[in-house]
């Protein structure tokens, strides 16, 4: 088609409103995949995303996608592809861009007061004086675009590195949200309380400080900070229970599942289950006074990114498991816990859809994972049929 002989399609794109691929059903990947307690059927639902980064469900069944280069994708339960115009302006490169996407808990219903709380809220890369932060904003979902956008939180100090933004989101049931930021190559601040870097913080809806934040009443750590001691957390769920899982990258090996606890320490790189890059010798010791220890450590060279806690009705032997995606392993695990301790493990994807970047519970109980890649997809996980 000429764009010179359709303005209005021109002028779409240009704005880049519009990106219509074919509509496309549920592609089946694998018909049967035989696990302890349930099988499987793989489908891939969209093609054609540019290393996306996270997924999330809307109130119509379709999906909101972050790519990493700065696109937000609309994609609707017939395939069709619609890139949202509104996005924040992110400084896209190497491990950053475009990260994580998460809906306002009341999106799509009107609350008590009569308030239309459609908000998409989104962690990204911002360019800044000497360097980068991980930053978070919110936007409301109008149309093809977001409308009202505006920035929450910016970390206290820009690096010059382009790696280890964190950025993962989940909700409390409190109305409080969970944000990672990794320690953006630059090990030491991860234990500064005066730096945002290598910690997670808990803000209110607006960006605020909670009034019950652990640090609010110590001068000597931010008020924002409800963890510390992180490398790069890439994996987030807050479970039914309300307790807050994360999975983190080690170094080389020593990735880790931690359970996060307000007010503690989880040790990086003081404390560390792995290597150094360069010699393969330990960093840090396993354990140390006041810091709180890894529940799991994954083997060799897992790389996690996207956690979830299964519920609902589709997996029931599963339910209260946690799912871990993995990106060099190409795996997704199945960890079941007890307390703090994961008293099952196992495998349940290896390859199939290559480098896994997230993994969603769907409201209907089945799992929405995403593959990183140049041509990446998304997939879903649900029970295998006889049909």
């Amino acid at each position: 088609m000429s764009l010179s002989r359709h303005p209005l399609a021109a002028a779409l794109l240009l704005a880049g409103a519009l990106v219509a691929g074919p509509a496309l059903a549920a592609e089946v990947i694998a018909q049967r995949l035989a696990t302890e307690h349930h099988e499987l059927r793989l489908e891939r639902l969209a093609t054609g995303l540019e290393h996306p980064w996270a997924v999330a469900e809307l109130p119509d069944g379709g999906w909101l996608v972050t790519e990493r280069p700065g696109r937000l994708v609309r994609i609707d339960t017939d395939g069709r592809q619609t890139r949202l115009s509104g996005v924040p302006e992110v400084a896209a490169g190497h491990q950053g861009g475009l990260l994580d996407v998460v809906l306002h808990p009341d999106f799509g219903r009107e609350t008590d007061r009569g308030e239309n709380r459609d908000w998409v809220y989104l962690t990204w890369s911002k360019a800044g004086p000497g360097g980068h932060a991980t930053a978070l904003s919110r936007g409301r979902l109008q149309g093809d675009a977001l409308v009202d956008l505006e920035t929450l939180f910016v970390q206290n100090r820009f690096v010059p590195t382009r790696h280890h933004y964190g950025s993962r989101l989940a909700w409390r049931a409190d109305g409080t949200l969970l944000m990672s930021i990794g320690e953006r190559g630059r090990p030491p601040r991860a234990q500064d309380g005066g730096d945002h870097t290598g910690s997670f913080v808990r803000l209110t809806e607006d960006g605020g400080v909670p009034a019950d934040n652990p640090f609010v009443d110590d001068a000597a750590v931010l008020d924002e900070i409800f963890t510390l001691g992180h490398r790069n957390p890439q994996g987030l769920t807050v479970a039914a229970d309300g307790t807050a899982w994360s999975t983190e990258h080690g170094p080389r090996t020593g990735d880790e599942l931690n359970r996060l606890v307000a007010g503690e320490n989880y040790g990086w790189p003081r404390v560390s289950r792995g290597n150094d890059y360069a010699t393969n010798q330990p960093i840090g010791l396993d354990s140390a006074p006041g810091m709180r220890a890894p529940v799991h450590v994954f083997a060799g060279r897992f790389a996690p990114s996207g956690l979830a806690e299964v519920g609902g009705e589709a997996f029931p032997a599963w339910r209260g498991d946690l799912l871990a995606g993995g990106l060099r392993s190409e795996q997704l695990v199945r960890l079941s816990l007890s307390g703090d301790r994961v008293v099952e493990r196992e495998v349940i994807l290896e390859g199939e859809i290559g480098r896994i970047r997230d993994v969603r519970l769907a409201r209907d109980g089945t799992l929405l994972l995403l593959s990183d890649s140049s041509d990446g997809g998304l997939y879903r996980l649900r029970p295998a049929t006889d049909d």
